[in-house]
């Protein structure tokens, strides 16, 4: 049962919060709350009444789009079915940056901007209007629900945004002491940080955790090397989102904190695309969000095969969204969810393509058959692995100098049997390996361009 605090924040000071902001949140959630349960075929229809309307805006407002519609001679009453919006050209980032201003409604007040290195580090710079922060949030929203847990339940969120923590203002603060929200930077991970960061956590005995699932899966290795009790403070779940979560993590996760773990996809270009329920399944927010899986060429994918994912966001009129390609690659399920909930689900998220290698001869496969190279050795705090080229991969290791030289014949036979005996393996020692600029860690990164990979990659566990 929740608190009498919780069901004051839920209920009166957040809605409070979001109307003083011109956010309509809490009705779009209520809405969202109701339609979970419709049959696809209705959630479908739906989707079709709204991607209309936003063709019809954009035809009105937006001059990227209403020139896109004009060349190709169509107007909104041809998109009869989600399946139409193959008759419109994809949106990449490239276009993006090529046509920002264009892209913008004229009529959109207040939009803010935004921007994400990517995996290429190079920023993509768009903008988001109050309907889609409404809607993106309620979509969050509901989805801690799914987990018996609400706005207002102490939450520690451990977080590396330069966006969040370049926020921390006056109001900021206060508005998360109201939410009973701790963040904790995920930039620096030392020895004496993680001590801080366990304790904090035990202190504050959070109903919930959010970020990383490396940051988080970190902590509770920590906590475990200490005896450090996090497992029995009572955490009902780790909300895990903007890193691929790989099964060992997981499990790390769970048995450290004594909690479930719920994973969650989406970006803040892309929006909230899908969050995992209590059976597993990764719901895409259909509501909102159109997902098709596409292969190298373009061409639409059918359910059980691999390609990537293209977005196309309904909330988006200020600044659209439509066919946007993400450069991540999933699977499609056709098969409802035992929970009973009529969105449709994403089967399996492999990761963005640069997470894929590409083998001497040509063989493409996930990361993870490297990464299985070095996951248990022992001794091996951390690794990442970066594919420069066809010829050449190098390993970042941090380990002690005599461990490090002890291991680092297995990791190059390890490599070489599964990328080829031709390629160079560079092993490396440091004392600590870099995060992203976001704080996220990556345990593999490929600058070897490969085809989307299709359905039966191999991975050598």
């Amino acid at each position: 049962m929740r608190s009498f605090y919780t069901r004051l924040v839920s209920k009166v000071l957040f809605p409070l919060h979001e109307r003083l902001k011109g956010h309509t949140t809490v009705a779009i959630r209520r809405e969202m709350e109701r339609s979970q349960w419709l049959g696809i075929d209705e959630i479908r229809e739906r989707q079709v009444e709204r991607l209309r309307g936003l063709l019809i805006h954009c035809k009105v407002h937006v001059p990227y789009y209403r020139d896109v519609l004009s060349v190709l001679g169509l107007e909104p009453t041809d998109f009869q079915s989600p399946q139409d919006l193959q008759k419109l050209p994809f949106l990449t980032k490239p276009i993006i940056r090529e046509n920002t201003d264009r892209l913008k409604a004229d009529n959109a007040v207040g939009l803010a901007r935004f921007n994400t290195g990517g995996s290429s580090g190079e920023p993509l710079i768009f903008f988001i209007g109050k309907e889609r922060v409404s809607h993106d949030v309620a979509a969050k929203w509901r989805a801690t629900r799914w987990w018996g847990v609400d706005i207002g339940d102490p939450e520690v969120v451990v977080w590396g945004s330069p966006i969040e923590l370049g926020k921390q203002d006056h109001i900021k603060a206060i508005r998360d002491r109201m939410l009973r929200t701790t963040l904790i930077p995920a930039f620096e991970m030392s020895e004496a940080k993680l001590d801080g960061f366990v304790q904090e956590i035990i202190r504050l005995r959070p109903k919930m955790l959010f970020g990383y699932p490396s940051a988080l899966a970190h902590i509770a290795e920590h906590a475990k090397k200490r005896g450090a009790p996090v497992d029995s403070l009572g955490i009902e779940v780790a909300f895990v989102t903007s890193e691929r979560l790989y099964d060992h993590q997981k499990e790390i996760i769970e048995k450290g904190f004594g909690c479930r773990v719920a994973n969650g996809y989406g970006g803040r270009d892309a929006g909230f695309i899908a969050h995992a329920c209590r059976h597993g399944s990764m719901h895409i927010t259909a509501e909102d969000i159109i997902v098709e899986i596409v292969d190298e060429g373009g061409a639409v994918l059918p359910p059980g095969q691999a390609g990537e994912i293209v977005v196309t966001h309904l909330a988006t009129r200020e600044f659209p969204f439509i066919r946007y390609r993400t450069g991540d690659v999933a699977v499609l399920d056709d098969h409802p969810c035992g929970c009973g909930r009529g969105l449709p689900v994403l089967k399996e998220i492999q990761g963005r393509t640069t997470d894929f290698v590409v083998a001497a001869d040509g063989t493409v496969m996930h990361g993870l058959a490297l990464i299985y190279v070095l996951r248990d050795l022992p001794g091996l705090r951390r690794f990442k692995i970066v594919q420069e080229s066809l010829d050449l991969t190098r390993v970042l290791i941090e380990a002690d100098p005599h461990m490090a030289l002890t291991l680092t014949p297995t990791i190059i036979a390890g490599i070489k049997r599964r990328l080829g005996g031709s390629v160079r393996v560079e092993v490396e020692r440091v004392d600590d390996i870099p995060k992203e600029a976001s704080g996220k860690f990556r345990y593999i990164v490929s600058k070897v361009r490969s085809p989307v990979p299709s359905v039966g990659l191999r991975t050598n566990a």
